[in-house]
């Protein structure tokens, strides 16, 4: 099963994909009771009331949170929002990944408080964050997908929208995307985008939950079979789009999915000592693996198509590598997405001839199918130790390892 975020065009808050959720099929009772009892550990606040009712944003029908409240507090130290959230989780019955989960996203809000302004973690204070709605929010998306399993699944995120303009706050007033903001998308794999809303379409609270909810971001959907669809409606309303939230949930090929990135560059004037090299140097960089392909280009020239798969992290290192060791001129960079079989890596124990080793191997499973790999390094090492032949290493270390496996 996967499930797909899309906060393409109306950005993400607490609130919406709160409201998502419920839309896509969480228990709403237990949503509200669990939020009912959470409560109590929230000083200064009472909910007066609190609902989700059916709404129509520029002709779409989403979910949208009533929530009434009675507050005598504008400002709260995080570690109190901290404790507050954390009591909540443990007085409430969710599974481990769901309390972690919850005390994730509160920590991270308050490191980037804490980071923008050159503070303590602990001395941290919260103004537009204190209220009794970051609760909300945080527990009740916290016990809405531990009620729809999705702990255990695949979650994909589009781009995010973080809408344009400026923003005023207890702060002041400074340029959308904000700094908090900036500052929790800054060390996740997600991507942000800006439009002409003049608004801010991405809450601190909703990228924070979505930060700690999954790393992976997609251009495009996946191919899947949509099983359901969540729609969660924000507070404001816009002319051009609706302010709603899309979940999307659905099973795929049993396929893991990822994107990475391609880069390429021709090079016709290198001897094959420097690409051998430069395959290592690259390797050594992080990419996930290069090819080198011979060609023909203009006026019969031949060539070679340096092509190489890395992850965004590792891009800007691996250019300089690819331009430093080869002097080219240009380098195309393009975005791929792909299936992955899912694997893990195992090692087992060997004594061979009076010999112990280590052999690391990948196991992958497909289709009730299971296969594995064993690391060629370890293959080279155990040959040269024990002068047999490569392919009669592999024979004997698949055997044992089919024991182990078996």
């Amino acid at each position: 099963m996967v499930l797909v975020i899309d906060p393409q065009i109306a950005g993400i808050s607490g609130d919406m994909l709160l409201s998502s959720l419920i839309d896509l099929g969480a228990d709403k009772g237990k949503i509200i009771d669990g939020i009912k009892k959470s409560e109590q550990f929230f000083s200064d606040s009472t909910i007066t009331k609190i609902d989700f009712q059916k709404t129509k944003k520029r002709g779409i029908e989403a979910i949208q949170l009533v929530l009434e409240i009675d507050e005598h507090s504008h400002e709260k130290k995080g570690s109190e929002i901290k404790k507050a959230i954390n009591d909540s989780t443990s007085n409430l019955d969710l599974s481990d990944k769901a309390k972690i989960f919850a005390e994730s996203c509160i920590n991270s809000l308050i490191s980037s408080e804490s980071k923008i302004h050159g503070v303590p973690e602990d001395s941290v204070h919260f103004h537009e964050a204190s209220s009794i709605d970051t609760l909300v929010d945080i527990v009740g998306i916290t016990i809405a997908l531990d009620d729809l399993g999705l702990f255990d699944e695949k979650i994909i995120c589009m781009p995010v929208s973080v809408g344009g303009g400026s923003v005023t706050f207890s702060h002041g007033t400074m340029s959308n995307p904000a700094s908090a903001i900036l500052e929790i998308f800054k060390d996740s794999y997600l991507k942000i985008k800006g439009n002409d809303a003049n608004a801010e379409l991405t809450t601190p609270t909703g990228a924070c939950i979505l930060a700690n909810l999954t790393n992976t971001c997609m251009d495009y959907y996946p191919a899947m079979k949509i099983d359901s669809i969540g729609y969660g409606a924000g507070q404001k309303d816009f002319q051009n789009f609706s302010n709603v939230l899309k979940l999307v949930r659905g099973s795929t090929n049993n396929l893991e999915s990822d994107s990475v990135k391609i880069l390429e560059t021709n090079v016709d004037d290198i001897s094959g000592e420097i690409l051998g090299n430069l395959i290592e140097k690259i390797m050594q960089k992080g990419a996930r693996d290069v090819s080198i392909y011979h060609g023909i280009t203009k006026k019969g020239r031949p060539t070679n198509l340096v092509s190489v798969i890395c992850d965004d992290q590792n891009i800007d290192e691996i250019v300089d590598t690819l331009v430093l060791e080869t002097g080219t001129l240009g380098i195309r960079i393009s975005e791929s997405n792909r299936f992955v079989v899912p694997r893990t890596n195992e090692n087992i124990s060997l004594t061979i001839d009076g010999n112990s080793f280590d052999v690391r191997y990948k196991k992958s499973t497909f289709k009730g199918k299971t296969d594995f790999k064993i690391e060629f390094d370890d293959l080279k090492d155990i040959s040269n130790t024990v002068e047999k032949s490569i392919k009669e290493i592999e024979s004997l270390l698949r055997k044992e390892i089919e024991k182990l496996e078996n």
